[in-house]
């Protein structure tokens, strides 16, 4: 994407030398202006979180959650991935209790169970959750309407991440073979269309992809966890290229520590869930290095700090919500509505 250039505003001076503490002062009066520009260049939000669902204790009551993996908001509702429990729950923003809409039957490999799941996204086509049942190595599909039995979508997979296109493809990542498999529309043999080349650094290979997003021209944005970076791979394309990360692992603005959720905005902003920097971290594509949008005040249980956060997503105010993992709750980070510092 294009870069903006932030240029200083232009400032009438005498046409005398100006003296040294006059100097001086220009430049104080540019590099703040440059600096307020800089600062307004991208959104930000509220440094402390607000705690909408969990965080209290590490049950399984319908206003609790174990180790909370994928989120996706809809309409009014956020659908969380309730790891541990081994259930999807549905919470109504504002409400006090969740409810259940898989799982939720103890951990097993019926129809009825899951055995902790980490990722779900929703087919509206279908009125139906696609939830990667991981310990059961199968995606699941769960329709909505509870007079439907939940199917067997796609079996003997070791998933971590799901994606969808506007066509209604489905992209897999498999944990074990270091793969992106995608599955059209009444396919029963999917296409592997990342990796697949052997678990390594190359950039023809991926080293235990986590999640993925696709975007409107069904490029790939994976989370390859243990190469510490994040590759986009476009549509057809041989190799990934590294858009964030790629450094080693490490806690610099220039590396990430087993990435995890990933998702790309309409400017082509990529924002990552840095797991064990306790930060969401947002790159540009190109850049040498990102910058940290919430979190990254060490591990910890306050507002303004997160302990192994997993996924991310945002709701149709901007509003930006994060998977506290080992905090057992969901922090929702509020969308700063002017230029002013928040």
């Amino acid at each position: 994407m294009d870069r903006i250039e932030v240029e200083p505003e232009q400032i009438n001076v005498h046409l005398e030398q100006p003296s040294a503490n006059e100097s001086g002062l220009l430049y104080t009066e540019i590099l703040s202006k440059q600096k307020k520009q800089t600062k307004s260049k991208y959104k930000q939000w509220k440094q402390n979180g607000i705690t909408i669902t969990g965080g209290n204790n590490l049950e399984n009551e319908l206003d609790q959650l174990y180790e909370p993996h994928g989120i996706l908001i809809d309409d009014k509702a956020i659908i969380i991935v309730d790891h541990r429990n081994h259930r999807i729950l549905e919470w109504k923003i504002g409400s006090q209790t969740g409810e259940i809409i898989a799982g939720g039957n103890e951990s097993g490999d019926k129809l009825d169970q899951l055995a902790q799941p980490v990722d779900v996204i929703l087919d509206k086509q279908n009125d139906s959750l696609i939830i990667c049942d991981r310990n059961n190595e199968r995606v699941m599909r769960w329709f909505r309407k509870n007079e439907t039995n939940p199917q067997v979508f796609i079996p003997n997979i070791d998933c971590y991440g799901l994606a969808m296109d506007n066509n209604g493809s489905i992209y897999v990542t498999d944990w074990k073979k270091s793969t992106v498999t995608r599955w059209k529309e009444g396919e029963i043999n999917g296409t592997v269309v990342a990796g697949g080349n052997g678990e390594g650094d190359r950039l023809n290979q991926l080293n235990f992809p986590a999640y993925i997003f696709v975007d409107k021209d069904y490029s790939l944005y994976i989370s390859d966890n243990f190469n510490h970076r994040v590759v986009k791979w476009r549509n057809g394309a041989k190799e990934g290229t590294k858009v964030a990360g790629g450094n080693e692992r490490g806690n610099s603005l220039m590396q990430l520590s087993s990435p995890q959720g990933v998702f790309v905005d309409d400017l082509g902003l990529i924002y990552v869930v840095d797991h064990y920097n306790h930060r969401i971290m947002r790159w540009c594509e190109g850049d040498k290095q990102g910058s940290v949008v919430v979190g990254g005040n060490d591990q910890g249980q306050r507002s303004d700090q997160l302990d192994g956060p997993v996924d991310l997503s945002f709701d149709a105010e901007g509003n930006l919500y994060v998977s506290d993992s080992s905090n057992d709750r969901i922090q929702k980070f509020e969308l700063c509505v002017t230029e002013t510092i928040c």
